[in-house]
């Protein structure tokens, strides 16, 4: 037998994700030696550092004129939209470790002291009042993120179904570790962990019925075979239907969207913020290339059945949105809204459609993670002030923090001069130019009712009066404020100077 060829690796191109999951594994070393009073500076420092160090690499590999290429086997395909993809998550990670970092909004941090202790119990109260937190959520945020990154960079099935899991399974931990409603925290962890693992399923058994069909899962390889096989196309397409079901509810696009707005509203805020932006970025990274790059020569085919999801996922975000009387789970639904919106751009596999998409994951994913930050500073004595109910009259308490939600759901109902606009602006255009003009005026009379529950918020900001015993707002500490600021920070550049963000998001296509 002749030997085994060695897979290249092109260590240069790699060093984001090596640098988040090497600091992810020296986090885990770090939580085991260092005294328990000092390990929250050492895994902040160290989170951080990964997180910059990361960025600093990536910007200096994409400005060195490489080639787009495929390494480890053909395993990762490092190309422009890959390359775009990981600044996204670079820095929606960064917004989201220091929201998950924060210890003054809730004191002592969003997270349990102590994760063995059961919920309700009176240890569990004494614990609560305890000013330490289980530290071992920042090293299992990088793993989460490292695995988003491989994930949208996978050029095979199997690379993605390790990744799916990779990025998976430290967000159902995440869900449990709640320092307050404990309860609810855990029941949607189980929840999210229970949906994960028939999705991961449908994923795994669409893969295989793919190898099945063309004797490998490397997606260039699924296109040649159903370019060249006469077989018939039933293994084909019933493994995309599979593979599909997987991804779409990775990326809460209804009707695969059931555990959004329980495992929204039920997890740390914090951990809210970062899954909800980022995990939606690495989702349809994946989507984007699992139909460009195997099955754009079929899209004939599929394309009428993923018309349908998106205008599912539109309506019943927009419609049931409206019946919310709860923040998170409004910005819940308000997701499975914007996921048909961006699945537009995905399924007209055109030059267009793809900068359009990644350019409305990066607005919808700062503007989203911002929001989840402000909802953190609305409290009461139980915590969280989350209720409609609740928001009465926040203006006259804080002008400062009604303004700047005002402005956030604003942009997420595509508002001119937000990036809201400008990012449904890119998907729409793109799917006019592509012949899909009737699910584009679907999509506008979408936008257009969903947008009445966001002035449904502003207006009981500004219009209603404060009750005597409502909530209060919690002046936010340094890591908060920093976040805030990003996402709102980018949220106005991208409404008013969007043209660097589309020229990278248009830079180049897929390899393969």
């Amino acid at each position: 037998m002749g030997a085994i060829p060695t897979p290249s690796v092109a260590y240069f191109a790699l060093s984001p994700i090596l640098v988040i999951l090497g600091a992810a594994c020296l986090g885990v070393l770090v939580e085991a030696f260092t005294p328990r009073p000092q390990r929250w500076a050492a895994q902040v420092t160290v989170t951080l550092l990964a997180i910059v160090a990361a960025g600093v690499l990536l910007g200096a590999y994409a400005t060195s004129g490489a080639k787009p290429a495929t390494t480890i086997g053909g395993a990762l395909a490092i190309d422009s939209p890959t390359l775009f993809l990981w600044g996204t998550l670079l820095a929606l990670g960064l917004g989201g470790v220091l929201l998950i970092a924060d210890r003054s909004v809730e004191p002592g941090g969003a997270f349990v002291t102590d994760g063995l202790v059961p919920a309700g119990t009176p240890q569990d109260r004494i614990t609560a009042g305890r000013s330490g937190m289980q530290t071992e959520v920042l090293p299992l945020t990088l793993f989460a993120l490292g695995g988003m990154m491989t994930f949208c960079a996978a050029n095979d099935l199997l690379t993605m179904f390790v990744a799916l899991e990779v990025l998976s399974l430290p967000l159902y931990l995440l869900c449990g570790l709640a320092r307050r409603r404990r309860l609810l925290s855990q029941e949607a962890a189980v929840k999210y962990f229970l949906l994960g693992a028939f999705a991961s399923a449908f994923f795994l058994y669409g893969l295989a019925l793919l190898y099945g069909y063309a004797g490998s899962v490397k997606l260039s390889a699924i296109a040649e075979a159903a370019r060249a096989s006469e077989r018939s196309d039933t293994l084909l397409f019933g493994g995309l239907a599979l593979l599909m079901i997987g991804l779409l509810f990775k990326a809460s696009v209804g009707p695969f969207h059931t555990w959004t707005p329980d495992v929204y509203q039920g997890a740390p805020t914090p951990v809210t913020a970062f899954m909800s932006a980022a995990t939606k970025v690495a989702a349809f990274g994946a989507i984007l290339r699992v139909l460009t790059v195997a099955f754009g020569d079929t899209r004939w085919e599929w394309r009428g059945v993923l018309w349908a999801v998106a205008i599912v996922s539109m309506v019943l975000g927009a419609v049931i949105g409206l019946t919310q009387t709860d923040v998170k789970r409004m910005i819940a639904y308000s997701s499975v809204a914007h996921a048909g919106f961006i699945l537009i751009g995905a399924i007209s596999i055109t030059e267009k459609g793809l900068s359009g998409s990644l350019f409305y994951l990066l607005t919808y994913g700062f503007t989203t993670l911002a929001a989840f930050g402000i909802v953190s500073l609305v409290r009461n004595s139980d915590g969280e002030a989350t209720h409609l109910s609740q928001w009465a009259g926040l203006a006259k308490r804080s002008p400062l923090t009604a303004g700047i939600m005002t402005f956030l759901l604003l942009a997420l109902a595509g508002i001119p001069l937000t990036s809201g606009f400008t990012g449904k602006f890119a998907v729409f255009s793109a799917g006019l130019a592509d012949g899909m003009a009737p699910l584009v005026i679907i999509a506008l009379v979408a936008s257009a009712v969903a947008a009445f529950f966001y002035l449904r918020v502003i207006v009981l900001m500004y219009f209603s009066e404060p009750a005597a015993d409502g909530p209060t707002v919690t002046v936010p500490g340094a890591f908060t404020t920093a976040a805030i600021t990003l996402g709102v920070l980018v949220t106005l550049l991208l409404g008013v100077a969007p043209t660097l963000a589309l020229s990278w998001a248009g830079g180049g296509s897929f390899v393969s």
